[in-house]
């Protein structure tokens, strides 16, 4: 039996109603305070993707909780993209990852 570590997985998330104006803000704010549910996870929010780390089956209940708060704020059609990086080498942060990018960069990202 392999011992595999159990590394958390990085996802970036957009959940979007579809044909709801062009004013999303309120399901934004739905899917954010979804997060709320989940305080294992570390997440941060960025203009266009909000960024989730943590237990792949613990990123992938949040991303379902997100998506079930959109519709509850009223949105009948909804897109969700998300983006999952998991490596199983060493342990991701949001931190992290940007850390590396500035280092890469002398300071900017």
């Amino acid at each position: 039996m392999s011992r595999e570590k159990n590394f958390p997985v990085m996802a970036a998330v957009s959940v979007s109603p579809v044909g709801e104006g062009a004013s999303v803000r309120r399901f934004v704010r739905a899917a954010l305070q979804a997060l709320e549910n989940f305080p294992d996870l570390e997440w941060e929010v960025g203009p266009m993707f909000t960024t989730l780390v943590g237990d792949k089956k613990r990123v992938l209940e949040a991303i379902v909780a997100m998506q079930e708060a959109v519709f509850r704020e009223g949105a009948v059609r909804v897109s969700t993209v998300v983006k999952m990086d998991e490596r199983r080498d060493k342990p991701i942060s949001i931190r992290g990852k940007l850390q590396g990018l500035r280092e890469e960069n002398h300071g900017s990202v």
